[in-house]
C-alpha cells in the first residue's frame, strides 16, 4: 500500500471511531475510549484528549455509569469535581445519582471563604487548589471525580480538602474511618496512581487489557 492511500485509509478508519452518531451493536466496557483523539500539538500538551467522548450522548451516558458501578450502595452525599475537565464528568455524575455538585477550584476564582491546599500536576508545575467551606457540613460523605489521573498529586491533594471542612471521601479502604472512593476515566499505573487504589475505592473505564497501553501513553 503506498504511503498516501496509507494515510487516507488511517483518515478514514480514525473517522469512523469518531463518527459521534454511531452506537456500536455491543457495548462492551470502554467502547467509548475510541472517541478520544490523540495529541497533535506537542509535548506541551496532555497525550490524549477525552473531550471529544463528552460530545457522544451515549459515550458519555455509558461512561459516567461505568464510573458509579462500584459505587453502587455506597452513601454518597455530594459529588465533586476538579478544575476543570472533572466538572464535566463530576456533574453528570452528580445528576445521575441526583446529587449536589461541588466545584474544586484552581486558587482565586472563589470570592467566599475557602480552604487551600498546595499541589503539583503531571507537568510537574506548582499549584494551589481550594474550596468553598459552607457548603461541607460535618460527616458529608463526598465522591470525588477528575477526568485523569496521571501522576496522582492533584487528586491526592483533593482528597485533603473536604476532611479539613468536617467531610469525608466517600470508600476508603479498611480502617474504622468513613468509606473514601474516587472516580476518573483513567487511573495510571503510576507510584501516585498506585497509592491511590491502594487507599481508596476507585472507579475508572480502562479494561485490565488496554491498561499497559494506557500507562505506556499509547
Amino acid at each position: 500500500v503506498s504511503p498516501s492511500l496509507h494515510v487516507l485509509c488511517s483518515q478514514h478508519l480514525w473517522s469512523l471511531c469518531m463518527d459521534l452518531c454511531h452506537i456500536p451493536a455491543t457495548r462492551e466496557k470502554g467502547w467509548y475510549l475510541a472517541l478520544m483523539a490523540p495529541n497533535v500539538k506537542g509535548p506541551n500538551y496532555a497525550w490524549l484528549d477525552p473531550s471529544r467522548l463528552y460530545c457522544h450522548p451515549q459515550g458519555l451516558q455509558d461512561c459516567v455509569a461505568d464510573l458509579l458501578q462500584p459505587f453502587q450502595g455506597d452513601p454518597i452525599d455530594m459529588v465533586a469535581g476538579i478544575d476543570a475537565m472533572g466538572f464535566i464528568l463530576g456533574s453528570a455524575a452528580a445528576a445521575v445519582l441526583r446529587r449536589g455538585f461541588l466545584a474544586i477550584r484552581k486558587a482565586g476564582h472563589l470570592c467566599v471563604q475557602t480552604l487551600t491546599q498546595p499541589y503539583t500536576d503531571y507537568s510537574g508545575r506548582e499549584k494551589v487548589m481550594e474550596v468553598r467551606t459552607d457548603a461541607i457540613s460535618p460527616g458529608l460523605r463526598i465522591l470525588l471525580v477528575d477526568q485523569w489521573v496521571e501522576t496522582g498529586g492533584t487528586m491526592r491533594a483533593a482528597i485533603q480538602l473536604p476532611p479539613h471542612c468536617g467531610g469525608v471521601v466517600a470508600g476508603r479502604r479498611g480502617g474504622a474511618k468513613a468509606p473514601r472512593g474516587v472516580a476518573a476515566i483513567c487511573i495510571e499505573d503510576s507510584e501516585g496512581g498506585r497509592w491511590i487504589q491502594e487507599h481508596y475505592k476507585c472507579a475508572h473505564c480502562v479494561p485490565p487489557r488496554l491498561q499497559p497501553r494506557f500507562n505506556q501513553h499509547q
